[in-house]
């Protein structure tokens, strides 16, 4: 049975930094002032004031106000577990290393960017480092026990929401990752994490984010505040936390193919996030589409498909053109099957960040195409 989401009587404690020099909070004092807005106007995204793509029309469907994006989850990532981080090793260091994979993201997002893809979904406790995995032992996860925040990880996501910002690009910020989310153990926990991320994203002073609860809100989450039937209560934690100047967040959650979004999260969330990852083909997903746009059709708001992983780009019934034509922004998902080596995968770590492989180039070409792209 839902519950209501009621205050805690807890004194938030912010994360530390301990240096040679001291102790200091995990602060963003005399930082430069950030140059890239999102908003929402009806179904439509713009940036800076401006529809995205804007006067763009294509094979008679109009683009402007629609967000192409990567699902690039483990730009971030590492893994604290000391049994299975040798797994992520690079083929030609024989180890792992979050600061070279980090480093070789921020170098490739401008190549992304000059493709048309202008959205980039980055989770905090990242996605599958295999693509798809029952067991998830490794530990990429940014909060202690009480859910407070690990300064590493989090000076790690701020090098690439300041790269996303210079760039004009907006980042989907994801919270939970179901994978990670049961270190968490409580749903007390869990809204101390909600809390003192969407504080930090909001001293961070960054206006060009969309945040997603959690990654495909299934009646299996841990903790169970992330489930379809309570997620709304953190979706509406996040809107109603302002900054000190009036900002808010922009923030929705994602429901997985069996999912159809709930009443309460459709009244509370700026957009709606669905992913097409297991249909059968895109006419499946477009029946989706339009079914979740009758649930509240007074409230029209963005859809976004921000985790999908057929590659028939080029196919006018594919997913990526079939979404396009009912003004949903749609967003690749791209992994590393079984033979396949490094080159291959935007979420299987180590990952090549460029467009090391057909499948990249096709996707990015496609969006180029479509956008009106100079590359």
């Amino acid at each position: 049975m839902s519950r209501t989401l009621r205050p805690l009587p807890l004194i938030m404690l912010r994360p530390f930094i301990f240096s040679c020099l001291g102790v200091f909070t995990l602060g963003f004092a005399a930082e430069a002032p950030h140059a890239t807005t999102v908003s929402i106007h009806g179904d439509d995204i713009h940036i800076n004031g401006e529809p995205t793509y804007k006067g763009r029309v294509w094979d008679g469907h109009r683009i402007e106000g629609l967000l192409f994006n990567n699902r690039v989850v483990n730009g971030t990532f590492d893994d604290l577990n000391p049994e299975t981080v040798g797994r992520w090793a690079y083929p030609d260091t024989k180890k792992w290393d979050p600061e070279r994979n980090l480093r070789e993201f921020i170098a490739a997002m401008s190549e992304w960017k000059a493709h048309g893809v202008l959205g980039i979904t980055i989770n905090f406790q990242g996605g599958s480092p295999e693509g798809y995995s029952k067991s998830q032992p490794w530990e990429n996860h940014p909060f202690n026990a009480d859910g407070s925040l690990r300064p590493a990880f989090m000076e790690r996501m701020k090098r690439v929401l300041d790269e996303a910002d210079r760039l004009g690009m907006v980042p989907i910020v994801g919270y939970f990752y179901f994978g990670q989310s049961k270190r968490l153990e409580t749903d007390e926990n869990c809204i101390r994490a909600t809390d003192a991320l969407t504080k930090w994203l909001l001293d961070g002073g960054w206006q060009n984010l969309l945040v997603e609860v959690n990654n495909e809100s299934n009646p299996n989450y841990k903790p169970e505040i992330l489930r379809p039937d309570r997620v709304h209560e953190l979706i509406a934690l996040v809107r109603d936390t302002q900054s000190d100047d009036g900002r808010r967040l922009l923030v929705g959650t994602s429901f997985p193919v069996k999912a159809m979004p709930t009443a309460e999260v459709m009244r509370a969330s700026d957009f709606l996030l669905l992913h097409g990852n297991s249909f059968p083909d895109a006419a499946a997903l477009i029946e989706k589409i339009k079914a979740s746009r009758t649930l509240m059709p007074e409230r029209v708001i963005p859809i976004l498909i921000n985790e999908d992983d057929h590659n028939d780009f080029d196919d006018p019934k594919g997913a990526l053109q079939a979404c396009t034509a009912e003004h949903v922004s749609w967003g690749w998902f791209d992994w590393r099957r079984e033979g396949e080596g490094f080159d291959e995968g935007y979420q299987s770590v180590p990952v090549n960040w460029g467009l090391s492989s057909e499948r990249k180039r096709a996707f990015h070409e496609k969006v180029a195409e479509i956008a009106g792209a100079r590359n």
